[in-house]
């Protein structure tokens, strides 16, 4: 017995087609109920971010890293004893702005898309170093929270603290990212040279979600974390 022929025809799905009644009568209330969800107002923006309004640091981008930080800390904690000292995310991983007004849980999906989850990944403090090098030749505002980097004017680094403090090349620290960039997404291939990996489950969109929970108005701004010194 062998395969001589196969056959097959295009059909092709348009608007002319004719919805069935019967499903969509089925589907109606779990479609409205997801609106309904989706469309809860969670809090209030006062202003209109983009993660195009800043060089080195945005408003959004620090908003996201530093709700990452507090919103995933309290899981890392309570299952390792220990707290994450850093978090790093990806500029590109903001997929749209945060929109003056009411926010809501169909915000946090516009804003992060995809299903990207927290991990947490123990690093010495010489991986830390490839860490900063990656941000001083990039030269992009991807968000990080808790470490501040500061360039001189050839952009060399003049100062680097992981919590007010100079990084310690024997010193473990714990870095919160993402599972698209600890697989070396963005080129961030220094999160694979590390000593223990931690995943959360918990994924990137759900703890702004919980952060836009807890905040009755958002108003983010663009500070010292990284900058060039003119």
């Amino acid at each position: 017995m062998h395969l001589t022929k196969v056959e097959g025809k295009q059909i092709q799905i348009t608007d002319s087609l004719s919805p069935s009644a019967e499903i969509e009568s089925y589907i109606k209330p779990y479609r409205d109920n997801i609106q309904k969800d989706l469309d809860s107002v969670l809090a209030y923006s006062v202003n209109t971010y983009s993660k195009a309004d800043g060089d080195l640091n945005t408003a959004i981008g620090n908003f996201m890293a530093d709700a990452v930080y507090s919103e995933s800390n309290p899981i890392f904690n309570s299952r390792t004893g220990k707290n994450i000292d850093m978090v790093l995310l990806n500029h590109g991983g903001i997929r749209s702005v945060l929109s003056k007004g009411y926010v809501t849980k169909r915000t946090a999906f516009q804003l992060m898309p995809f299903e990207n989850s927290i991990v947490v990944l123990a690093m010495k403090g010489t991986q830390i170093n490839s860490i900063v090098e990656y941000l001083k030749t990039k030269k992009r505002p991807h968000p990080i929270s808790k470490l501040k980097l500061v360039l001189d004017k050839d952009y060399n680094v003049f100062e680097a603290l992981i919590n007010g403090e100079k990084i310690d090349k024997n010193k473990t620290y714990y870095v919160a990212t993402n599972d698209y960039l600890y697989n070396g997404g963005d080129n961030m291939t220094f999160f694979k040279t590390n000593d223990s990996l931690y995943v959360l489950n918990y994924k990137i969109r759900n703890a702004l979600i919980d952060k836009f929970k807890k905040l009755d108005t958002i108003n983010p701004v663009i500070d010292d974390r990284f900058i060039q010194i003119k």
